[in-house]
């Protein structure tokens, strides 16, 4: 993609409402913006990063045999009376009325959505067990949306739904959903950590956070340095948590360390709440079962956000190359000057993207500090510059985001780095 054809316009000041680094930089970047309180448009450069985010969840669940639906954002208050939940939900759910006189609710959550069409669907113990996911716009009235897309009121979440016959095949779901947690976020290249959690309005008897670590999460986190022992100590006194550090992890594994951690996904053991409520039921051993249902949540487009936190320097983001909306950014110096410079840029971005790189070349009519400052802040992994001066010596420099490492290269030894 050549700059100049491309929605590329950065901001040099973070806006003055903007508290989180994420928020700042995601603002600053022109990857979103502001429509209304806690609700953002996702602009070309957020919206690429956006998909690499599905493609990754869709990838590892179409892999654990889950099937892909698309449920509608719009649910009728009476499937929400059924569960008793419009009261549990309260305020956060924003209702409306049709031309008829119907009464809806924007789903913050497809719980009742999904048991709906399962108890319409499942009439046997041959469909089971199945498990449904969908990638789907929420919406959650929030009090106080704030920091960016981290908390805002319409958001973009994946949801699951497993159908079991009973709770041993629940919980095998249930296990096998958080194998596919746990590939999802390794292969977003985040440092997390997994908590026991309480169910909340999703109810159920079991249920476990996936939490990044980050300065500016709202939940304070221990766990030990040498196991997967976590948990939440948030309603610890302060004194008390100043305790904790180099303490003996509970599980006898290595000692705690204190943290603060952003909520990214969810998964609960649901049990038959819901097909209690919305009489869910197949025949098995000659009596009707209710059956047994698991939930899985992940905050899509909060991700993006948690995945800034922490990665990022004082010049911008620092996106890990499997988030990234280009693998490099190719940088012209003088490109009006010099014909070479054109030429070797052209060559470049045909060769490497032949090779499966996805360029940014940045072909603009501006000042090399302006490219360089653009190149920073969007957090690509790789720069090439391509100047006169390089070219005399028939090499680039190859700049790394991670750590602004320099190095200078031949083609040949750019090509072979790339391949």
């Amino acid at each position: 993609m050549k700059a100049s054809l491309y929605h590329y316009k950065t901001l040099r000041e973070s806006p003055s409402e903007a508290e989180l680094t994420s928020h700042k930089l995601m603002i600053r970047a022109n990857m979103i913006k502001p429509l209304a309180s806690g609700i953002y448009s996702w602009l070309p450069l957020g919206n690429k990063v956006l998909k690499k985010v599905e493609k990754i969840i869709r990838e590892e669940m179409d892999s654990n045999g889950c099937l892909e639906v698309l449920m509608p954002m719009v649910q009728p208050k009476d499937l929400w009376e059924e569960t008793g939940r419009s009261e549990e939900y309260g305020p956060e759910l924003l209702g409306f009325k049709d031309r008829s006189d119907r009464n809806f609710y924007l789903g913050p959550t497809h719980e009742e959505v999904i048991t709906d069409i399962a108890r319409k669907d499942i009439t046997s113990p041959k469909d089971l067990p199945i498990i449904f996911y969908q990638i789907q716009t929420k919406f959650r009235d929030e009090i106080r949306p704030r920091f960016g897309v981290m908390r805002a009121r319409e958001f973009l979440m994946k949801d699951a739904y497993s159908f079991d016959l009973d709770e041993s095949s629940m919980k095998e779901n249930y296990e096998k959903m958080k194998s596919a947690y746990i590939k999802i976020f390794n292969r977003l290249d985040l440092d997390y950590r997994i908590v026991k959690a309480d169910s909340g309005s999703i109810g159920g008897n079991t249920s476990e956070e996936f939490h990044v670590l980050a300065n500016s999460g709202e939940d304070l986190l221990a766990f030990s340095n040498e196991s997967d022992f976590a948990c939440n100590v948030e309603l610890i006194d302060e004194e008390d948590v100043n305790k904790i550090p180099g303490m003996p992890s509970p599980d006898g594994k290595g000692t705690l360390s204190v943290k603060r951690g952003i909520e990214v996904g969810h998964i609960f053991q649901l049990g038959d709440k819901y097909s209690k409520s919305l009489n869910l039921k197949v025949q098995s051993n000659n009596s009707m079962s209710f059956l047994q249902m698991g939930c899985y949540g992940i905050g899509v487009s909060r991700i993006v956000a948690a995945s800034i936190e922490q990665n990022h320097d004082d010049n911008g983001i620092i996106f890990p190359k499997e988030l990234a909306p280009f693998d490099i950014t190719l940088i012209l110096i003088n490109k009006m000057k010099s014909n070479s410079v054109n030429q070797k840029a052209e060559f470049l971005y045909e060769n490497l993207s032949e090779l499966g790189s996805e360029i940014l070349l940045d072909d603009r009519d501006c000042s090399p500090g302006i490219k360089f400052s653009d190149a920073d802040l969007i957090g690509c992994p790789y720069q090439i510059v391509i100047s006169e001066k390089a070219l005399e010596k028939n090499c680039y420099e190859l700049v790394n985001r991670s750590d602004l490492s320099k190095k200078e290269l031949t083609e040949e030894e750019l090509f072979a780095f790339f391949s």
